[in-house]
């Protein structure tokens, strides 16, 4: 695979899976955007090794759930770099409960930031990657948004709220030549899980017939596949990445 001369803006790329979509995007050649929230400096640590292994990285801090700062983001990508080719929604909170007990507010933080804040980067690619007749929009949702799970209503209906949208799209962009797909991670080895008490980890690689959590380049190299050319044929399609755990 080789992505060498394209511009890929990923979402929540300072830490977690977003980190290693960024190293894997760069390695084959992409220039890098990494989106950051509320850590410059682990943002930049991933851009001083993309640079230290020869690619090519730029940081930009945006709120994905505020349009006009999603807006005015890509309008500075844009006039940076020249052309946005890959897009990956990778930005995403939770904020766990049982909804009968869920906030309003826990409700509407999830929804704006997995959800809307997808929409908000599409919106702001849309009408570039149209004139390029070209681009590849990844978003990355999960397995509970196809499973669903108790204490999670909020993040389950963000992550198949993406499901649709990607499928809707993938239908509208197609003639453009822009596919439009997702990579749905089970139990992944992050800094969240780590933190899960051992009695829990226990109850969840039950659940997984590989008996072990993925890692983060998992998730990486089904992006990198699905941003590269090998994919021009596919679109409004999901790779699950959860080692069995959901086979749908």
């Amino acid at each position: 695979m080789d992505l060498s001369g394209k511009v890929a803006v990923v979402t929540g790329g300072s830490r977690g899976i977003g980190k290693a979509v960024c190293l894997r995007l760069a390695s084959l050649g992409a220039t890098v955007i990494i989106n950051y929230v509320s850590r410059s400096d682990a943002a930049d640590a991933v851009a001083k090794e993309v640079e230290g292994a020869g690619g090519k990285a730029g940081v930009y801090r945006f709120n994905v759930a505020d349009s006009a700062a999603v807006t005015e983001a890509f309008k500075s990508i844009l006039a940076d770099h020249g052309r946005i080719d890959i897009l990956v929604n990778n930005a995403g909170i939770t904020r766990d409960g049982l909804f009968m007990k869920m906030k309003e507010s826990d409700w509407d933080d999830v929804l704006n930031v997995n959800l809307k804040g997808a929409y908000n980067c599409i919106k702001a690619v849309n009408r570039p990657m149209m004139k390029q007749r070209s681009g590849s929009i990844i978003s990355i949702t999960s397995v509970i948004g196809f499973a669903g799970n108790a204490g999670q209503a909020n993040y389950s209906a963000a992550k198949a709220g993406l499901i649709g949208l990607t499928r809707s799209l993938a239908k509208e962009l197609a003639s453009r030549n822009i596919t439009v797909n997702g990579v749905a991670p089970g139990y992944i080895d992050t800094d969240m899980t780590r933190d899960l008490p051992d009695a829990v980890k226990d109850i969840i690689l039950n659940e997984i017939p590989m008996k072990t959590m993925g890692s983060p380049e998992d998730i990486a190299g089904a992006v990198a596949f699905l941003a590269s050319d090998d994919a021009r044929y596919i679109t409004g399609q999901f790779i699950h990445v959860n080692g069995g755990m959901y086979m749908g």
